[in-house]
C-alpha cells in the first residue's frame, strides 16, 4: 500500500495576552468530520503551495486576519485519520502575533477566543489531548508524533521532541 497522506496546516493564534487562543467550534455542517469539535485554523496544502503560504493562506481565509509571528511546534502523522480512512500528516503552528480583527465565524463554524486554562472542558479530537500541551510551551523542541485511527477512534500515539 502506497502511503500518500493529504499534507496539512494546523494552528493555534494567540491573544494580544497569551492567555486565550482562537479556535473555530466547528458546528456549521452536520456532515463535517469535526462537527461540533472545537479546533484550530488551517487546512489542505495546495499544490505548488510551500507550508507556511498555505497556512497563512488559510488563517485569512477563515480568521480574515494576517500571521506574524509564526512558530512551528510540530508535525503529526494521522493514518486512517479522514472520513474515509485518508492518511493526514500536519504541520502545527503557533502564533504569538498577527494584524487585523479576527472575523466572528467562517464557512465551518464560529470562531471564539478560548482561555487556554479552561482547555479541560473544550470538545477536542481525542489525540489533541496528547499534543497541546507542547504547542504552548516554551521549548525551542519540536515535536513529532504519530496517531493512527480507525473508524473514527484514535488506536495509539507515539512522540519524540528534537
Amino acid at each position: 500500500m502506497t502511503y500518500r497522506p493529504i499534507l496539512g496546516t494546523l494552528g493555534y493564534i494567540m491573544s494580544r495576552d497569551k492567555q486565550s487562543v482562537l479556535l473555530v467550534n466547528r458546528s456549521k455542517r452536520a456532515d463535517d468530520i469535526h462537527y461540533g469539535k472545537y479546533n484550530g485554523l488551517g487546512g489542505k496544502l495546495e499544490p505548488g503551495e510551500d507550508i507556511v503560504s498555505g497556512f497563512v493562506r488559510e488563517v485569512r481565509e477563515e480568521a480574515g486576519i494576517e500571521p506574524v509571528d509564526i512558530i512551528l511546534k510540530g508535525t503529526i502523522n494521522w493514518p486512517g485519520f479522514g472520513g474515509v480512512g485518508e492518511d493526514w500528516f500536519g504541520f502545527i503552528f503557533r502564533v504569538d502575533s498577527y494584524e487585523g480583527e479576527p472575523l466572528k465565524e467562517n464557512h465551518e463554524g464560529f470562531l471564539e477566543w478560548v482561555r487556554i486554562s479552561d482547555f479541560a472542558r473544550v470538545n477536542f479530537w481525542e489525540s489533541d489531548r496528547y499534543w497541546l500541551d507542547m504547542v504552548f510551551d516554551e521549548s525551542d523542541k519540536v515535536f513529532h508524533g504519530v496517531a493512527p485511527f480507525d473508524d473514527g477512534k484514535m488506536i495509539s500515539w507515539n512522540c519524540v521532541k528534537i
